[in-house]
């Protein structure tokens, strides 16, 4: 039995257990099994690299930057975000780290708003926040982060009308919203949006956040993360299943 999985604090809100369950129904693999791992600390890692039936796993909040110190390498798209969603442990029992956020969110992002966009402002600082980041820079598109943390680029109450009209896409990297504290949003001027701004919410449970559910009340263009979900999870399963067949070389 070859097992993967999902590294995080809390999970009962992941999405990632069902997808790949049913992906393995489809393709009729029942020699593989995808649990959730909930980690108190990141120092639990040791556990799951001890155990040899454990082939890889997902990286989830709060953990992206927190792995890296465990990783034997990294590839270059995670060494540009810093951060890693994807994990991939060789048969000398070796972790690799991966970033396919930056490839689920550059092709969700690039099909959704085409060309059209030159700025953006990327709310919170984690590791989702940095993929995101490394994914514009491969777009070509300006970007700043919003944090609480004034050593960032600025703070949320220095967000002002000016700097929304010449942004036109505002992505939300928190997990603020996520179910079940759906009362809950960044702390945003919605009433600077428009219908020239597109918002990108990287919660996907709710389906629509509040965030996105006031930001399409000012007429902008909303979407959530399951499409950029779905894209890496792929990306993960071709990840796994390409080095497991060449693990012989790593």
């Amino acid at each position: 039995m070859k097992i993967i999985g999902l590294i995080g604090s809390k999970l009962g809100h992941s999405f990632s257990q069902s997808y790949f369950q049913n992906k393995f129904e489809q393709l009729q693999i029942d020699d593989w099994k995808y649990l959730n791992f909930e980690l108190a600390s990141i120092s639990e890692i040791e556990q799951l690299k001890a155990d040899e039936s454990v082939i890889g796993f997902n990286v989830t909040f709060p953990y992206k930057k927190e792995i890296l110190p465990y990783l034997s390498t990294l590839s270059d798209t995670a060494k540009s975000a810093q951060a890693v969603n994807t994990v991939f442990i060789d048969a000398n029992r070796q972790l690799h780290g991966f970033n396919t956020d930056v490839f689920g969110f550059l092709k969700s992002v690039k099909n959704w708003t085409g060309t059209s966009v030159e700025n953006a402002l990327i709310l919170g600082t984690g590791g989702a926040a940095q993929a995101v980041r490394t994914a514009l820079d491969n777009l070509e598109i300006n970007s700043a982060f919003v944090s609480r943390d004034p050593h960032f680029n600025l703070m949320y109450h220095e967000i002002t009308r000016e700097i929304v009209e010449n942004t036109q896409l505002i992505i939300n990297c928190t997990p603020l919203g996520t179910f079940p504290n759906v009362s809950e949003m960044p702390d945003f001027p919605i009433d600077f949006l428009n219908e020239n701004h597109f918002v990108y919410d990287l919660v996907y449970n709710p389906e629509k956040s509040l965030f996105l559910t006031k930001a399409e009340q000012q007429g902008a263009k909303i979407k959530n993360g399951r499409e950029m979900l779905e894209l890496q999870a792929e990306k993960s399963w071709q990840i796994w299943t390409t080095l497991l067949a060449q693990s012989s070389l790593l």
